[in-house]
């Protein structure tokens, strides 16, 4: 397999107080990485070190593209909550087209191909009939569907989402979630999310953060180690359209 990310021994700290302690991790091309832990315990942190968000204390993190060592990667990014600004004056296929806006020629309209880019990607996520409507008469889950086609419009090669089930309507989950599948087909997935009998099932291979990290390939853990790292019982039920997988025990 080919890497994208490593992070070593990467521990971060606000202030005094330590979120994440020598954790380290590695994230591959084409991965569909779920990541999971209580509230609080770094899980956020963690995403704001990849994106640079965040310097860490320590520890270091390396990209790489085709097996070398590169100075970043394209990321899409999807925050848990969302900081635009619903009475500003611009359309739907405005706010995806904010996406390629670093590929554009510089003074130029974007090219033919970038526009059916644009227009694809609104398709993709079911608002075509909105696409020159203001986000200001948008529901909050449809503009949360656009920011998402804004993250990916431009093909990134890790997309990154943070809570993804705050944010996606429930007329729209299911698609949502097929949507995700698709991409993954071409670009690696970094999705942390609470809700870990939605995500077992999507996902290729898990991280458990916990102020520290324990990294499960295939998913594969085990009830106790659940209960033990969400300080409570901890029941998983798998329905729908989606694979149900098993899983099994593993010694800590």
């Amino acid at each position: 397999m080919e890497k994208l990310i490593e992070i070593e021994s990467v521990s971060a700290s606000y202030d005094t107080k330590f979120v994440l302690r020598e954790v380290s991790l590695s994230v591959w091309k084409d991965d569909f990485l779920g990541i999971i832990g209580p509230n609080g315990g770094g899980k956020t942190t963690l995403l704001k070190v990849i994106l640079g968000l965040m310097k860490p204390s320590s520890g270091r993190i390396t990209f790489f593209e085709n097996g070398y060592p590169v100075s970043s990667l394209k990321i899409g990014y999807l925050p848990q909550s969302n900081p635009i600004d619903r009475r500003f004056p611009i359309s739907v296929y405005e706010v995806v087209s904010s996406g390629l806006v670093g590929e554009k020629p510089c003074l130029r309209d974007f090219t033919k191909t970038q526009k059916e880019q644009i227009r694809r990607m609104i398709v993709q996520i079911g608002l075509e009939a909105y696409t020159h409507r203001a986000i200001g008469a948008l529901s909050g889950g449809q503009l949360q569907r656009v920011l998402l086609a804004r993250a990916i419009v431009s093909h990134p090669q890790l997309l990154i989402l943070d809570e993804p089930s705050t944010y996606v309507d429930k007329q729209f989950e299911s698609q949502f979630y097929e949507l995700l599948v698709g991409i993954n087909k071409d670009t690696s997935i970094i999705l942390v999310s609470h809700d870990v009998g939605t995500l077992l099932p999507l996902v290729k291979n898990v991280a458990c953060v916990n102020e520290t990290l324990h990294y499960h390939p295939g998913s594969d853990m085990s009830d106790e180690w659940l209960e033990k790292t969400y300080l409570c019982p901890v029941e998983i039920v798998g329905h729908g359209d989606f694979p149900h997988r098993i899983l099994k025990r593993h010694n800590l």
